[in-house]
């Protein structure tokens, strides 16, 4: 009989095991490739102001590849426009002030929620590499290696967890894509995997690859119809900015406009040769017969928008490395592939270089989502997803419940064309950070027609109708013929403020 008890009990165990695996090899992967400061209007895909010309020079051809086998979303949104907070909001699935995360490199407040843990405690295999960005030592990872801080283009360190650190050369985009690559030949193929590639392009100082240093050349970037903006019919916050192309751009830095024979750190021979007969050809005809006034802004947009999209052009690279591992390693079926970056960015609107801003710029981030079999190819979703919402994206894609009282919501029902009734018309916006770009604090709103933000530290509301004014040029806060639509937009305000508990900053209400 006991003999019996045991046969019983240990084909029981084998059965749930079996359906444990079984259960595990149908669950799928998720691969999560984040860059940082890329705009929607520098992917293809996207087809904005620079859409076409992204497409007509190849720039994005396997992130544009990646939205035409799945979904687009034309209306995501950062709530706080800034890296660390943009990055922690992903993780957390709340608005900086519930995360703790407002400004630049600081940590998630101790006890908050993160997505990987849960997954990992599921039976994911997780993985990070690249860009971490916050003081908070990655947790629920079973393997990391991340760049100190912003991280530099060449020759980056890494480090790990006990203390771990090694320096790698080469080019950073390449080698954290090698080390996703790495990771992904090597992990246990009976189980489903989460690897999150964060890639620290085309964030500033935009040093591109070698193979791209001659890219554009002889090519003009198109312009935006603000680059020579003056912000007219704006408040104090547009004036008082330190982001214009003209004026706080650096020359050897941002540019790298070096004397002649000098070329950026970190070159092997072979690339100072590629240097000199590109970047060091141009820089001595600089010298030779520089540029002024408004010659020179136009010198400094086209110099520094080549050099952001060659960045952008290796990142693309990274995503049909990936996909073509996929592919090839049989894994594309059950694997979701998911494109975005952790703000929007300023390519020349405005005159401005960075972000900060609730203007739409940089308010917007990409987000393209390929699941095979659940997401139809070439699906557009113009609901308003925002990054608090891809933590519970990723718990139920994995089939896993959701973390309550998170300020995000699963985008799952979006990408199978179900959206619930009860869907977001409307995304909070608090900005904290009033650092090195002297853009003012400010929180906001974004509904489908108007964006009203208060620089509270100024003691001025501005207000724009999208409807009317896309590029958002003139605030109608003080226009009496919006008076009652700015009265209602500030109680809607005031009740999302609420809605999320956000007491940080608190500005005196104004009339």
């Amino acid at each position: 009989m006991f003999i019996r008890f045991v046969r019983s009990f240990v084909a029981a165990l084998l059965l749930v095991a079996s359906l444990s695996f079984a259960a595990d090899a149908t669950r799928p992967n998720i691969v999560f490739i984040f860059s940082d400061d890329h705009a929607i209007n520098a992917i293809g895909a996207y087809d904005q102001w620079l859409g076409p010309f992204c497409r007509e020079q190849k720039v994005t051809p396997n992130i544009d590849k990646l939205a035409a086998q799945g979904a687009l979303f034309s209306h995501c949104f950062c709530g706080n426009s800034l890296c660390s907070p943009s990055r922690a909001s992903v993780l957390s699935g709340l608005h900086s002030h519930a995360n703790g995360v407002r400004v630049l490199a600081q940590a998630l407040t101790p006890g908050v929620w993160t997505f990987p843990p849960t997954l990992k405690a599921a039976g994911y295999q997780t993985a990070l590499f690249g860009k971490w960005h916050l003081d908070t030592e990655p947790a629920g990872f079973d393997t990391y290696r991340v760049v100190p801080g912003q991280g530099i283009y060449w020759n980056p360190a890494f480090i790990g967890p006990n203390k771990f650190r090694e320096t790698v050369p080469g080019y950073a985009t390449d080698i954290i894509t090698d080390k996703c690559l790495d990771w992904l030949k090597g992990r246990d193929p009976a189980k489903p995997f989460m690897l999150c590639c964060y890639q620290k392009a085309p964030h500033r100082n935009w040093q591109p690859p070698a193979r791209y240093f001659s890219l554009f050349d002889g090519v003009k970037i198109p312009e935006p119809t603000t680059l020579f903006d003056k912000y007219d019919g704006r408040g104090v916050a547009a004036h008082k900015q330190k982001m214009e192309i003209g004026r706080d751009m650096t020359m050897a830095s941002d540019l790298k406009l070096l004397p002649h024979g000098e070329t950026i750190k970190g070159l092997n021979p072979a690339d100072v040769s590629s240097w000199l007969a590109t970047f060091g050809k141009r820089n001595d005809a600089f010298h030779a017969a520089p540029p002024t006034g408004d010659d020179l802004t136009r010198w400094k947009y086209q110099e520094y928008m080549k050099d952001y999209l060659r960045c952008v052009k290796a990142v693309d690279d990274s995503v049909a490395k990936l996909t073509e591992f996929l592919e090839q390693n049989g894994l594309a079926q059950n694997t979701i592939v998911i494109y975005s970056s952790d703000q929007g960015f300023y390519t020349g609107e405005h005159g401005w270089f960075d972000k900060r801003w609730i203007y739409e710029e940089s308010l917007h981030m990409p987000l393209i989502v390929r699941w095979p079999g659940v997401v139809k190819p070439g699906t557009q979703i113009s609901a308003f997803a925002q990054n608090i919402d891809f933590a519970p994206t990723f718990i139920d894609m994995a089939g896993l419940q959701t973390q309550p009282n998170l300020h995000g919501r699963s985008l799952v029902p979006l990408l199978k064309g179900t959206p619930p009734p009860d869907w977001r018309d409307r995304v909070y916006y608090h900005f904290y950070d009033a650092g090195e770009h002297a853009v003012s604090k400010h929180y906001g709103m974004r509904t489908q027609q108007f964006t009203i933000a208060d620089f509270y530290t100024l003691g001025e509301w501005e207000l724009y109708d999208l409807k009317k004014d896309p590029q958002q040029l003139h605030s109608v806060a003080n226009d009496p013929v919006y008076s009652a639509t700015f009265n209602n937009l500030k109680q809607e305000l005031q009740t999302l403020k609420i809605q999320f508990g956000d007491t940080s900053d608190q500005p005196k209400q104004k009339p």
